[in-house]
């Protein structure tokens, strides 16, 4: 696959799981954790936040192979 085309599909793959992340992070914070204190609650902002890192990257890896096949030969 031609790394153009290997990054235009990885670009996608991100954007949708980062909307994806972001939707799922506010159904879940709007439906259970609605009663519980602001110390919880800020450690979820947080690990909800930065959750999406690490489904992230085997898609920016993906997306780093051409490259990386590229140069060897």
């Amino acid at each position: 696959m031609p790394p153009r085309a290997r990054r235009f599909i990885g670009t996608i793959a991100l954007l949708t799981l980062v909307m994806v992340w972001a939707l799922l992070a506010m159904a879940l914070a709007q439906s259970v954790l609605t009663d519980i204190n602001g110390f919880v609650a800020a450690i979820y902002y947080v690990v909800a936040g930065l959750g999406w890192v690490l489904p992230a990257m085997p898609i920016i890896s993906w997306m780093a192979g051409a490259d990386k096949k590229q140069t060897v030969n």
